[in-house]
């Protein structure tokens, strides 16, 4: 291994579990406000989303700066390679994150009791979601350890398929109150929308499991 690479190396990693960091304080600050129902925290929530897309560019080229200098062959070239993916899928979570919390500091604001009983409902997506997080960031900070790599990407996808079910009977809920003719089938149909872009959330972060997987062990990208 050449000098400076594994301090350069050290320095992607770090970055990318900081931002990985950055996007599920964002998340979970996000579900807190939603709980208590407070458009303002939503609001401190999307400001802590800022700066995400400058930090994934500066890992960027800092990960093209190791290729040139350094060349890394085998597993630190498979680590490099995920981490450029990884990065582009953590500024897709940002703006899923962002959008869906603008959304709904919109519905919050629309003061309809359904409407807001039907958020409180989607929030178990939510919770799954911060748990999906608090496993990838376990995920990434594991070397040497494939076993409980591969453990950490399974609990995630179990949190995935849990929101897929979620989903289903929150969409067949929403569906009943749409024939219920009251009024607000735009509003649901945008409600339902809206947690569609949630769920994109826990899936990318699926994604990016396997991300890890092939940095640690290989196989297919």
């Amino acid at each position: 291994m050449l000098p400076g690479y594994s301090e350069a190396r050290h320095e992607v990693r770090e970055a990318v579990v900081d931002t990985l960091q950055g996007l599920a304080t964002a998340n979970k600050t996000g579900l807190e406000a939603l709980k208590v129902k407070d458009a303002q925290a939503l609001e401190k929530a999307r400001k802590e989303l800022k700066e995400i897309s400058k930090t994934t560019e500066k890992i960027d080229n800092d990960i093209v700066l190791i290729f040139a200098k350094f060349t890394p062959e085998a597993r630190d070239l498979r680590e490099m390679v995920s981490y450029l993916k990884i990065t582009s899928a953590m500024n897709r979570i940002r703006a899923n994150i962002n959008n869906y919390l603008k959304n709904m500091q919109s519905m919050l604001m629309e003061d309809n009791a359904t409407i807001i009983e039907l958020i409180e409902n989607s929030l178990v997506i939510n919770r799954c979601t911060v748990n999906a997080f608090e496993y990838s960031l376990t995920m990434f900070q594991t070397f040497d350890d494939n076993d409980k790599i591969k453990n950490l990407a399974s609990k995630i996808d179990v949190e995935y398929s849990k929101t897929d079910d979620i989903y289903t009977l929150l969409e067949k809920e929403v569906i009943q109150k749409i024939c219920g003719a009251d009024g607000l089938a735009e509003e649901y149909f945008n409600l339902l929308k809206y947690i569609r872009k949630n769920l994109k959330i826990i899936d990318r972060l699926d994604s990016m499991a396997q991300r890890v997987i092939f940095s640690r062990m290989g196989g297919k990208l």
